[in-house]
């Protein structure tokens, strides 16, 4: 009857699992209910982050500038300011990155300007207001899901090494398959919850976030006015840059030495 105290090891770790699971996803709902977003919208930057994060606003911000022509990219990867006025904390991240000579590699200025302090304030105004993903929240719903999954592979393992043990008839090792496919079925199914319940929540953007975004994507039209088709950019990235001249811009690898 070894195969017993296998079976309550294996028992602890799916409970203990699927509670924490059920208690990241408790707390992550609670989370966005106490916020109201009616009749909210979301401007260029808020809506670049909740697509893509902070490199989403930096690329978002330089394209801007390079439509309006206060900042020039090149398609072998260099951007030179033209205009050395920024109009918001954004843009003057951006040329505080390019430095005082006025040009710089596109790359690094990329991840200076998505490191800026303007960026973060940014990000701390969505979480505040329920429509970015905190990091702990984020991290422990994430955290959570991959537990019940290991959760999971040790019952297989738990059940294995039962149903390997000698001595043992064909019917007590039918029951020892019975006993150990009850915790697997609990941590299978609460993994089928947390997809259905928990995927919803992206990288950045929270379920509200997400609804938010929905209705720019369904307008965004990348060939209409400047700002539908920058709104188109902050929700779909640099693919959806027009110019190819400007998209290899972005795509421009620094060489390797």
């Amino acid at each position: 009857m070894f195969w017993v105290l296998l079976l309550l090891l294996a028992w602890a770790a799916a409970g203990t699992a699927c509670t924490r699971l059920c208690l990241a996803s408790v707390r992550a709902a609670a989370a966005d209910d106490t916020h109201t977003h009616a009749g909210r919208g979301l401007t260029l930057y808020e809506a670049a982050f909740l697509s893509g994060g902070p490199a989403r606003v930096a690329d978002l911000t330089l394209v801007s500038m390079a439509r309006q022509r206060r900042l020039l990219l090149a398609h072998t990867g260099w951007a030179t300011v033209v205009d050395p006025r920024g109009r918001d904390e954004m843009e003057r991240s951006v040329l505080g990155a390019i430095g005082p000579d006025g040009q710089s590699r596109i790359a690094p200025v990329r991840t200076s300007a998505a490191a800026a302090e303007a960026v973060r304030v940014l990000a701390d105004r969505l979480v505040a207001a329920g429509l970015a993903v905190p990091d702990g929240a984020r991290t422990t719903v994430a955290g959570t899901v991959q537990q019940v999954r290991s959760a999971a592979a040790a019952v297989l393992v738990l059940a294995a090494v039962a149903l390997l043990m000698p001595a043992q008839g064909q019917h007590e090792r039918a029951l020892v398959a019975v006993w150990f496919t009850l915790p697997l079925i609990l941590t299978m199914s609460c993994l089928a919850i947390a997809r259905i319940e928990v995927h919803p929540y992206t990288r950045w953007a929270s379920p509200a976030g997400q609804h938010l975004l929905s209705s720019l994507t369904h307008r965004a039209d990348p060939d209409s006015d400047d700002r539908t088709y920058l709104t188109t950019v902050a929700v779909r990235g640099i693919r959806a840059v027009g110019e190819p001249n400007l998209r290899a811009a972005f795509g421009h690898r620094e060489p390797h030495l």
